[in-house]
């Protein structure tokens, strides 16, 4: 899945003969999983028509303060549409609207979201050569670049002039891989391997029954996700779920048993950088499984049980260099369990959660938690979905990582 999957990405489109482009960069960016909507200047419309951009887009275009037409319209709110977007890509730039730009003119809809945006803005020149190496061209280029805005190269080819040389916009496939490539290296787990285990276990008591317990993996598989988005390389241990990931670089290692998620948790601890045990692990397992189906011949049934390995505490045991972080579900004492249950496992953070908080535990998809690191800080979070509250751990960590 690429970075760009979600986002909301605001094309500007400017009066330059690439504009016809524009429709190859939003088709390009959908396919990525963008929600793409475009703003155009009013002369970007001799180029290349809304309606193409629309369609492809499949949100309305925008290129005036006002529908013209229709005298009960209302404003097209340039600070909304500069808020909604996380990306602003202009494409193609040309030296009228990046000087404008440089210079804070806001003549038109576009420079007046460009104004009142407050995500990142990218922009790819498309001019004739001998404007591209203007001096003015050059100032325009410092101006915008230390204003944080974020070039994307122009490359070289034939020009519409007839002329050779540099001053193309780049291809809208390039434009792509220059936005995925430029967000995926600030990511702040980018380069960082995490080890994630989700879900119940499943003890088996015969070849039919098994002991397990109500976990549906929600807040494990979240976290996984939200990992991946933040740039980590995801390896998810996964119990016996039926849920599906969206992120299809996450490295997903299906277990059943406590047992086989030791054996699988061992295995990839000692190359991760944090691990996050969030699964829901039995504690105890029969201690005899029977080969054929148990019969229901008496009134009652008897079944002797033996402990589980211990699986975040023997990672405790061996952590080096790793993060580590373990669940703690509690039904009462829980700041004095969880603070307990933190120092025998040696552990860097604690998320505690309790089944008599309403709005967290097992199935649902909300959660609330408190965060407790190895200094006995206590943070607590209010009730919030489990994808939110993925990522305040995972804040969490990126700050203890920092610190």
């Amino acid at each position: 899945m690429s970075v760009l999957s979600g986002k909301h990405v605001l094309l500007g489109v400017t009066a330059g003969i690439a504009a016809y482009k524009a429709a190859f960069l939003v088709r390009h960016l959908v396919k990525k999983g963008a929600q793409v909507k475009v703003v155009m200047t009013p002369a970007a419309k001799d180029f290349v028509t809304p309606l193409t951009l629309s369609t492809l887009s499949k949100n309305e275009v925008f290129s005036s303060f006002t529908h013209e037409e229709d005298d009960n319209a209302q404003w097209n709110n340039h600070v909304a549409l500069g808020l909604w977007a996380d990306l602003f890509v202009i494409a193609p730039a040309t030296a009228n609207t990046l000087s404008k730009m440089a210079h804070g003119t806001s003549d038109n809809l576009l420079l007046a979201t460009y104004l009142s945006a407050k995500c990142p803005v990218y922009y790819a020149p498309a001019m004739d050569l001998d404007m591209y190496k203007h001096p003015s061209t050059s100032e325009t280029f410092n101006i915008l670049n230390r204003f944080g805005n974020i070039q994307i190269p122009a490359e070289e080819g034939e020009l519409a002039s007839g002329l050779t040389g540099k001053g193309r916009m780049a291809e809208p496939e390039h434009i792509v891989s220059f936005l995925e490539n430029d967000i995926l290296k600030k990511l702040p787990l980018r380069n960082k391997k995490i080890l994630i285990t989700a879900g119940p276990t499943y003890e088996a008591i015969d070849p039919v029954r098994f002991i397990g317990n109500h976990s549906s993996g929600k807040m494990g598989y979240a976290i996984a996700e939200a990992a991946a988005n933040l740039g980590a390389k995801v390896v998810l241990v996964s119990g016996p779920v039926s849920l599906q990931l969206e992120h299809s670089t996450i490295e997903v290692v299906s277990v059943t048993s406590a047992e086989e998620m030791y054996k699988a948790a061992h295995k990839h601890f000692p190359n991760c950088d944090i691990a996050i045990l969030s699964a829901a692990v039995a504690d105890y397992r029969p201690k005899e499984v029977a080969s054929e189906k148990i019969k229901k011949n008496d009134s009652s049934l008897t079944i002797q049980l033996e402990k589980t390995k211990d699986i975040l505490k023997s990672l405790g045991e061996l952590k080096k260099h790793q993060f580590l972080t373990g669940f703690a579900l509690e039904t009462q004492n829980e700041l004095e369990n969880a603070k307990s249950k933190l120092k025998k496992k040696n552990l860097d953070l604690i998320v505690l959660n309790s089944l008599k908080d309403k709005g967290a535990g097992f199935k649902a998809d909300t959660n609330k938690v408190t965060l407790i690191d190895k200094h006995n800080k206590v943070q607590p979070f209010p009730v919030k979905p489990k994808t939110e509250v993925a990522n305040d751990i995972l804040q969490y960590i990126i700050h203890q990582l920092d610190a």
